[in-house]
């Protein structure tokens, strides 16, 4: 496997978008391969699971893989920094779908999408209006609308709609940024201050840690530029518009953050969809999905003979 870094700003985008490229062993530019365009996390960035663990075992597998960071977020461009807004983060994949096809080694017509929690969500919401994915693959999905109008503003979407307004206007006026951090800052301090719950605890443990820890990881996000995010539903019209094959990947261990929930709906939802499949892996978390050698591998045996099927 070869990985290369690239600078993405095509003519229609006001800034670059950061990415890395993945082929495969042996890769041979004068051919063409199928491709996969591989969808980061709600807070994270593509040097994490979407390329070190998915993007890994896609390109060992021969496909070639495109793993970037989002708009605002890791090395890609786009200011203020640490916003999170669903619409740029579907438009972004189409981006980067504009990118893969000027490449001579990628099959156009073999081109697919994969994401993992809110990038799971994120690229089930992008195959509803781009049609040059043929097929998509949520691994434990994430519709990050949902969370958002509930866990996330403490059932209390109205209210936080209230304090973002407020805090835009501060800024407007000149006030300091209000940059959230997402999760408790060590593993320790999640368990001594009764952190436990699973998603937040695993969550911590991930991205705190040396296990999944990178510096584009941030797991921030700008308070004030977050309202959109709480009308966001990554599955609205799936009934109608889920037309190309898709698979959710999602763990039986249940957490917080509800990918356990919101992977039964997008396949109950895409009944549109040419193949739809749902994998569920009895003794696995929405973390564990993120890196643990063993779901990981139960997850691929799934999802290689789907890819190979519509690819």
């Amino acid at each position: 496997m070869n990985i290369q870094t690239v600078s993405i700003q095509n003519h229609d985008m006001a800034w670059a978008i950061s990415a890395l490229v993945l082929t495969p062993a042996n890769f041979d530019e004068s051919k063409t391969y199928p491709t996969m365009i591989s969808v980061h996390p709600f807070g994270s960035c593509k040097e994490q699971t979407s390329s070190s663990v998915y993007g890994k075992a896609l390109a060992e597998a021969g496909y070639v893989v495109i793993a970037f960071d989002a708009s605002y977020q890791g090395q890609s461009g786009g200011t203020p920094r640490f916003i999170e807004n669903p619409s740029q983060r579907v438009e972004d994949i189409s981006h980067v779908i504009d990118y893969a096809v000027t490449l001579p080694y990628v099959d156009n017509e073999r081109i697919g999408s994969i994401g993992v929690c809110g990038g799971g969500a994120y690229v089930f919401n992008s195959a509803l209006t781009e049609k040059r994915v043929k097929a998509v693959v949520g691994i434990t999905p994430v519709n990050l609308g949902r969370l958002f109008r509930e866990a996330f503003t403490e059932f209390n979407p109205v209210g936080a709609l209230e304090a973002m307004a407020a805090q835009r206007t501060a800024e407007a006026l000149g006030g300091d940024l209000q940059v959230n951090e997402l999760l408790p800052p060590s593993i320790e301090f999640a368990h001594d201050n009764g952190l436990t719950e699973r998603d937040v605890f695993e969550a911590t443990d991930y991205y705190k840690t040396p296990r999944g820890q990178s510096e584009g990881g941030a797991t921030r996000m700008l308070f004030s530029h977050a309202q959109k995010t709480l009308t966001w539903d990554a599955f609205a019209f799936a009934e109608t518009l889920m037309t190309q094959p898709m698979m959710a990947v999602i763990g039986q261990k249940v957490g917080a953050f509800g990918a356990y929930r919101d992977g039964k709906e997008i396949y109950g939802k895409s009944f549109s969809s040419k193949d739809r499949q749902l994998v569920e892996l009895e003794d696995w978390s929405h973390y564990d999905l993120y890196d643990k050698p063993e779901p990981v591998a139960l997850a691929m045996q799934q999802i290689l003979p789907f890819l190979t099927k519509h690819l």
